[in-house]
């Protein structure tokens, strides 16, 4: 439509200059002066493209939509909608929400290349989101191998993220559409979950007294504690020779189902029989 009106238009100018001199010296002060392009196709050309701007942002709106209606447990849609949302809209303002649920998807496919990129955009439009921070530093910790090149960086990653994500805890204030109750269930649930990742780190440099100190406060307030920070806190708690403490959290661990079980009701029993020798 553009081309043809303005090719109207100059069409139409090109006629009048043929009827005199003056005419002329008018049509090229017309064209000099509106550039060729009259107010009115200004305006139409304005409309023009707000139009075509809401129409980019509706169906930014419908995409993501589509993203977050997407079954928890079809993570190949999740996965195919969410990469292909970022494709077309890069810097959309839905950009950290789409990242968070990629993370959440790679993690659960446990796609640990894919996890890290995700949780990193994420983490680079929202340094202080919390659930990211966490769940980062708790998978680096837990995920460690001792021969990655790149070992000693991601630990020190997940020691600053968990730190973080404790203080943004810390001084979060509740968002008005959740629940008290939501609220501190949350921020219980994550700091455990920090706590948890920051002792796996510590043990990871042999650093026995802050892995205990952590490892405390992610079991001893928590209904469910998780297995692995149990045994981790007991074997912490024997380097130190705290023997009867060890024992005590070697007991809790072999009390729950699974893998470690059986070692830890071993090591119960080591731990009772160490505490009972004479100092």
């Amino acid at each position: 439509m553009k081309s043809s009106v303005i090719g109207a238009r100059i069409a139409l100018l090109a006629a009048s200059c043929l009827c005199g001199f003056f005419l002329a010296t008018a049509c090229s002060a017309q064209v000099q002066t509106t550039g060729g392009q009259p107010g009115a196709m200004q305006q139409l050309n304005s409309r023009s493209n707000v139009q075509q701007i809401l129409q980019v942002q509706g169906k930014e709106d419908e995409d993501y939509t589509d993203f977050t209606a997407v079954k928890p447990q079809d993570l190949d849609k999740k996965i195919k909608l969410g990469e292909n949302f970022l494709g077309k809209y890069p810097n959309s303002k839905y950009a950290e929400q789409v990242d968070v649920g990629l993370m959440n998807a790679y993690y659960a496919k446990q796609d640990w290349k894919n996890f890290y990129a995700s949780a990193d955009r994420a983490l680079a439009l929202r340094p202080d989101e919390v659930d990211v921070l966490v769940t980062f530093g708790w998978v680096i910790s837990h995920r460690y191998d001792s021969h990655d090149p790149d070992a000693a960086k991601l630990l020190g990653e997940g020691e600053t993220y968990e730190m973080r994500a404790i203080s943004d805890l810390e001084s979060m204030t509740k968002p008005p559409e959740m629940k008290e109750v939501q609220f501190s269930d949350f921020k219980a649930q994550k700091s455990i979950q920090a706590h948890s990742a920051l002792g796996l780190i510590y043990f990871r440099h042999k650093d026995y007294e802050n892995t205990v100190k952590e490892l405390q406060q992610a079991t001893q307030s928590n209904k469910s504690p998780d297995q692995t920070d149990l045994m981790v806190l007991g074997t912490s708690l024997d380097q130190l020779n705290r023997h009867a403490e060890a024992a005590d959290s070697f007991d809790k661990c072999g009390q729950i189902a699974g893998s470690l079980q059986d070692r830890c009701k071993q090591f119960a029993i080591a731990e009772r029989n160490q505490s009972a020798q004479p100092k």
